[in-house]
């Protein structure tokens, strides 16, 4: 009797569009294999990599990049960029749009804007499924008008803010220790920017958000709270990581948490150093499955737009945390709600489906 084929993941978030925005690789590159980063398509398929949230994301200017050596010391706190140009914000949000239908073009990924259309390019397995996402909504002005074209043109999922300030709010530092609850919460826009995304049924990512950014859009939507790749503070205590309280209130929303891979989040000493086993994710894993259930708990990589661990090290590397995750118990019914169930549920019921 052979075994039955692995369920593929579908994955929270990843950075792959930025690749393709900064022009080292091409669509048809992505198709045809790269020799380097963490996705293409024959990685994906080798891997069990089904998908996932394709984030549109605008690079702040140069010098003002995340500094992954700095990251490396025991504590520390890099400054936060600050707020982009929105006309050069636009502009590369719009390019970023098109990377992602390019990619539909060339055969890489399958543009879904339902969360049945995912569950059929999962099981077909021919391409990637893709969720057309935004993370820091610099382009979208105060009147939201560009929220509602990029909606028209397939964005169902967004957050607020990346690690710097917006019109919308703010977002937490790359700060180690620390817990999450840093400066203000969302601004009026912001707030206007969360009742408009329920009325069109935008998932809202709370990853980047500060303490009371995630307090203010709990108080706000009557959609499940998601954060797309964030990780357990009570694991590792980390400004970008959620703490007990925050998943409580994940939880009572009916909501879900991606685990992120940047072995920074991971770890509990907060180094951004890949050379760890993935016994440190399946604790991350275990608590999260303790506070938000097993119906709440999902994948959201990073992949692309950080250091991952040198066990999994690429999506084709994703059968590594498979057998981590059975090793840690895991069975055939709870491996196909962590691999792409929940992410199904939690999108049926944020989109109205």
């Amino acid at each position: 009797m052979t075994s039955p084929e692995p369920v593929p993941f579908f994955d929270g978030h990843n950075d792959l569009v930025l690749r393709l925005l900064r022009g080292s690789v091409t669509p048809q590159g992505v198709v045809d294999g790269l020799p380097d980063g963490h996705i293409d398509l024959p990685r994906a398929k080798a891997g069990g990599f089904g998908g996932g949230f394709f984030a549109i994301f605008v690079p702040s200017p140069a010098g003002a990049s995340v500094d992954f050596d700095e990251m490396q010391k025991p504590q520390y706190d890099l400054p936060l960029p600050p707020m982009l140009d929105p006309a050069e914000a636009l502009t590369t949000t719009l390019d970023g749009f098109g990377v992602i239908e390019a990619l539909e073009d060339a055969g890489a990924l399958t543009i879904c804007r339902t969360a049945d259309e995912i569950d059929e390019v999962l099981k077909r397995g021919e391409r990637m499924a893709a969720v057309m996402h935004i993370e820091g909504v610099e382009a979208i002005g105060p009147d939201l008008k560009e929220l509602h074209d990029f909606h028209a043109r397939g964005l169902r999922s967004l957050g607020p803010v990346w690690s710097r300030p917006t019109i919308f709010g703010e977002g937490v530092p790359f700060r180690y220790p620390s817990d999450p609850d840093i400066g203000g919460g969302l601004t009026e826009a912001g707030k206007a920017l969360v009742k408009e995304c329920n009325a069109l049924k935008i998932m809202i990512d709370l990853s980047h958000l500060n303490g009371k950014g995630v307090e203010d859009v709990a108080a706000i939507s009557d959609a499940p709270l998601v954060a797309t790749h964030s990780n357990a503070w009570s694991v590792c205590p980390h400004a970008r990581n959620l703490t007990d309280r925050q998943l409580e209130m994940i939880a009572d929303s009916d909501g879900m948490v991606g685990i992120n891979f940047a072995s920074a989040f991971l770890r509990p000493d907060g180094k951004m150093d890949d050379d760890f086993g993935l016994d440190v994710m399946m604790r991350h894993l275990d608590h999260l499955i303790k506070f938000l259930g097993e119906d709440r708990v999902g994948i959201g990589s990073d992949f692309d737009g950080a250091l991952i661990p040198k066990g999994i090290k690429d999506c084709a590397g994703l059968p590594n945390l498979r057998t981590a995750m059975r090793d840690n118990g895991v069975d055939d019914a709870l491996m196909k709600k962590l691999a792409h169930g929940n992410w199904l549920r939690v999108l049926r019921l944020t989109w109205g489906q």
